[in-house]
């Protein structure tokens, strides 16, 4: 669930265009929202049911909806396991919109990052004791102009 808190929070960063957010399942469930907890249930449920009506039209599975209202716009994107919905200013850029909402869901999907794992501390090295070695000593040639 932070996971998804955290793609949605990225979300709301890059698209300046969308106002709120909701992940659910396709139950219905909200999985997380950028809205509170009222407005969020109020979302999803009309999300999910705009979505069942409109896939009940088609032949094939729907994936992705764009609903202009006079004042801004409500998508909704699915993919296997859940739904996103956001609703937006008027007159948005829908590519965009989708695109990022799509990116998103796709974020979800993907394995969090492990952390890094510490390295193995290694023992302090041994100190060896040597015997002494023999020097050898190099002479100087003596200048012979002198």
């Amino acid at each position: 669930m932070a996971q998804t808190a955290d793609a949605l929070e990225h979300l709301t960063e890059i698209s300046s265009q969308i106002e709120a957010a909701v992940v659910l399942d396709r139950e219905g469930t909200v999985v997380a929202a950028t809205v509170d907890d009222e407005r969020a249930g109020r979302m999803a449920g009309a999300a999910l049911e705009l979505f069942r009506r409109a896939d009940e039209q088609r032949e094939q599975e729907l994936v992705q909806l764009d609903a202009a209202l006079e004042g801004g716009s409500v998508f909704v994107v699915r993919d296997a396991d859940r739904l996103i919905a956001a609703t937006t200013r008027a007159e948005p850029t829908v590519g965009l919109v989708f695109y990022d909402l799509k990116s998103c869901l796709r974020s979800l999907g993907e394995a969090p990052p492990e952390k890094p794992k510490p390295k193995p501390k290694r023992a302090p090295a041994k100190r060896r004791t040597t015997t002494p070695r023999s020097r050898t000593t190099t002479r100087k040639k003596k200048d012979e102009s002198g």
